[in-house]
């Protein structure tokens, strides 16, 4: 099992200011849009509804962190087996969105970078929200440089 007491972005700290971490802040993620577009009890009705057909999988939402530079996917709602890890969803993520390789892509769940070999079903475990969607905020930024800056 994956220890899942999710280490803190380094150098951000995991205060709570009114509601929402400093770290939200910093990497502009807002509250979940899916979550401002659907109404509570019909996304508990979906989760449990998925859960049901699909008992080894996980319901995801995936959405983009609001100031982050990299395009966003086609679409926010994602069922993933519980065996796949952090990792490899990130990879799923990067293809989906032709992320160039010197562009770094980071993502979050509950405002927390997760470990990247942490499976998708321990993940659920902890950090499901209360309408049984777990929510994955991704970011990125240029982690090498620009090729023309460098010329």
């Amino acid at each position: 099992m994956f220890d899942l007491s999710f280490p803190v972005v380094p150098g951000y700290s995991r205060i709570e200011d009114e509601g929402q971490s400093r770290l939200n802040l910093a990497v502009g993620m807002a509250s979940s849009s899916f979550k401002l577009e659907h109404e509570l009890e019909k996304r508990i009705a979906e989760a449990a509804s998925i859960r049901a057909k699909y008992p080894g999988k996980i319901p995801i939402i995936v959405e983009k962190a609001e100031r982050s530079d990299l395009p966003s996917v086609d679409r926010k709602q994602y069922l993933t087996s519980g065996d796949l890890s952090v990792g490899q969803l990130v990879y799923l993520l990067r293809k989906q969105i032709r992320l160039t390789a010197e562009k770094a892509m980071f993502v979050f769940v509950d405002n927390i970078l997760p470990p990247t070999g942490a499976s998708m079903a321990a993940l659920y475990d902890e950090k499901k929200d209360e309408d049984g969607f777990l929510y994955v905020t991704y970011s990125g930024e240029n982690a090498f440089g620009d090729l023309i800056s460098i010329q």
